[in-house]
């Protein structure tokens, strides 16, 4: 870790929260370069969706609101910033009239981060995106999966087409990136096109499957148990589509799905993991558009700080 001091991010003590350029969480701005651990990364793409468009607003909304976080991590004591030099690199290349062009700039951006030795922790955009980053990520070595989500994402095809918002999982592991067996969803629970097909592919393939049903039968202790068995000791990629949580609490999504889960649950989930091999993060299906409150922001971004602390104490523990 080199220049740790130039990679300090605006003081919200010293420098008013509102004053100056917005970054993720008030970080530097930074080149692609093997000086930055953890890099933040917004994916403005939403051209996988079927319903509501607007989630390519979602890296700037997550920028504006992440002003609202400090330094320190309230529980653990985490210090992600003084153990790990960690930026904001900016957006990935979009073509905002080609979805192909698009999803081949994405993943051609995170083989760069790749390449470095960053860790990246990804804003987006629609929930095609974690299929770029994995074939960047998981190249070398499959990935298990921590999946929050409403919905399962593996339809064989949406509308006739095969790569979208609803079909990652199922070509992550068609195309040998994800490992089956270390995959755990949780929040399933969205109405269904044909009805159990919809998320049958994921049972027979091997994955863990804790749909909202099952989460309030086993409780959350239960429920992060099972996350830690399931992927366990190997590379681990986590992909939160925002409406897996209660659009009670996050409404700015594309496809909101009552009855799931509370913010404070999925804090306490992802504070489980730490000490886990986490080589990078989505955070997926932001649309500030529909959320004029601007709370669906402020929460992702401090759902990104729980990751990006978890990320950090691994790669300070691991260096």
């Amino acid at each position: 870790m080199k220049d740790n001091d130039k990679f300090q991010p605006v003081d919200p003590a010293e420098s008013p929260r509102f004053a100056g350029v917005a970054t993720f969480l008030r970080t530097v701005t930074h080149e692609i370069t093997e000086n930055v651990d953890i890099g933040f990364v917004g994916v403005p793409f939403d051209l996988g969706l079927n319903y509501r468009t607007g989630a390519r607003q979602g890296p700037a909304g997550v920028r504006e609101a992440s002003r609202i976080i400090r330094r320190v991590h309230p529980t653990s004591g985490i210090r992600p910033f003084d153990v790990c030099n960690v930026a904001d690199l900016g957006d990935t290349p979009i073509n905002p009239m080609s979805k192909d062009k698009s999803i081949d700039g994405i993943q051609a951006f995170f083989e760069r981060l790749k390449a470095a030795g960053i860790t990246p922790i990804a804003i987006g955009g629609d929930h095609t995106i974690p299929l770029p980053i994995i074939r960047a990520l998981a190249a070398d070595e499959k990935v298990g999966i921590l999946h929050f989500d409403a919905h399962a994402d593996t339809l064989d095809e949406l509308c006739g087409d095969k790569i979208n918002h609803a079909t990652f999982m199922r070509r992550g592991v068609e195309e040998g990136l994800i490992d089956p067996n270390r995959v755990i969803q949780l929040g399933l629970r969205g109405s269904r096109f044909t009805g159990a097909e919809d998320i049958q592919y994921g049972y027979d393939a091997g994955f863990e499957i804790i749909t909202m049903d099952d989460y309030e039968d086993m409780g959350r202790a239960a429920a992060i148990e099972k996350i830690g068995e399931v992927l366990g000791d190997g590379p681990v990629y986590i992909s939160l589509d925002i409406d897996g949580l209660d659009p009670a609490f996050l409404p700015g999504t594309g496809v909101p799905e009552i009855g799931g889960l509370i913010p404070r649950d999925v804090q306490v989930i992802l504070r489980s993991l730490r000490g886990k091999k986490i080589v990078g993060a989505d955070i997926s299906e932001v649309s500030p558009c529909f959320d004029p409150t601007g709370i669906t922001c402020i929460t992702v971004a401090n759902l990104m700080f729980e990751m990006l602390c978890v990320t950090a104490d691994y790669i300070d523990g691991n260096r």
